[in-house]
């Protein structure tokens, strides 16, 4: 594949989400309490006003900047019936799938507490065959809150190094900076989560990450106090804290946990949300199903995907087997 047309893709995602960043920052100051208001209900997931401010921003940045010589089918949640660039090409005529998150994590900077992020994947177009292993160009940007000085965004292509951008937010100013995942060859005194956001199978996933640190040897180790949980209700932030050094593993079981529960419908991670995998796995990381090997959905807003996200390969070979045995055991 041309690497000088994959650079200028990278570019491109980039800057689109410059210009989500750009929108939901001036709304904040305009309308921000208005942030939380329901807009509308999908089978993705619940969309929020700051959602509708962020879809028209793309609409717009993408019928404005997007190369016509790239037809391109655009999927996000909020867009159920679907678009294409340049408008009205048919489906079956495009030549890349761009799926997108506008706002991950839409619940924490609505409500101020911790940054959301945008997240952006292109794969080349297999029609619905189009899957997670497909993509092939990946963007990930901070959306912060509004006291924050300063927002992130990650980029790469597949098998490229990681790019990394910090931009002041007063002064608009740019530069590059290398972030570097945690190199600790197991948990103990670290940052590492089972994802139980809400009340339904909380129980379920608590008692399975008890017997998870059981089996690694850490659960009670000196008294207890030895791995420590924090919950990012947003995949994009859990793959950056895992990108940065903060988190050492974090494992979303809902798919597999919930349906246990019989709450096989009760929200989960979608393919949308972790479109930016390739980033972990550019910086060293490994993102994976929770069996192991390369995650496996069609890029869509409502396929249920399972995830594992590990700071090194160490690190995933010494959990990925006690998480398998857990697994299996039907904690």
């Amino acid at each position: 594949m041309d690497t000088q047309m994959l650079e200028r893709a990278r570019r491109l995602l980039c800057a689109l989400q410059d210009e989500i960043r750009a929108t939901l920052a001036a709304a904040r100051r305009r309308q921000g309490r208005r942030f939380a208001e329901v807009a509308g209900e999908t089978a993705a997931d619940t969309i929020f006003h700051v959602d509708r401010l962020s879809e028209a921003a793309i609409m717009g940045w993408m019928t404005r900047h997007w190369p016509q010589a790239w037809p391109v089918e655009l999927v996000m949640e909020g867009l159920e019936d679907g678009a294409t660039f340049p408008p009205g090409t048919p489906v079956g005529k495009t030549a890349w799938k761009l799926i997108l998150d506008p706002i991950d994590g839409t619940r924490c900077i609505m409500y101020d507490k911790r940054s959301a992020w945008s997240l952006a994947g292109l794969a080349p177009q297999r029609g619905a065959r189009t899957d997670l292993r497909d993509i092939v160009v990946a963007a990930m940007t901070e959306l912060p809150t509004a006291k924050a000085g300063a927002a992130d965004q990650f980029s790469a292509v597949r098998g490229g190094t990681l790019r990394a951008t910090r931009r002041d937010l007063l002064t608009g100013a740019v530069k590059k900076w290398t972030p570097r995942p945690s190199a600790a060859g197991d948990c103990d005194h670290g940052f590492a989560a089972v994802v139980k956001f809400f009340p339904e199978g909380k129980a379920r996933a608590a008692a399975l990450e008890e017997a998870l640190w059981r089996e690694l040897g850490l659960f009670g180790k000196s008294g207890g106090a030895r791995v420590f949980d924090d919950q990012y209700l947003s995949t994009g932030g859990q793959l950056y804290e895992l990108l940065v050094g903060h988190d050492r593993f974090v494992a979303d079981l809902r798919p597999t946990l919930l349906a246990r529960e019989g709450l096989a419908s009760a929200l989960c991670c979608h393919p949308y949300d972790i479109c930016t995998a390739l980033l972990l796995e550019a910086a060293g990381g490994v993102v994976e199903r929770p069996e192991g090997g390369a995650l496996r959905a069609p890029l869509d807003t409502t396929s249920p995907v399972g995830w594992v996200g590990y700071a090194n390969r160490t690190l995933a070979a010494r959990i990925r087997p006690a998480l398998r045995r857990v697994l299996a055991a039907g904690a």
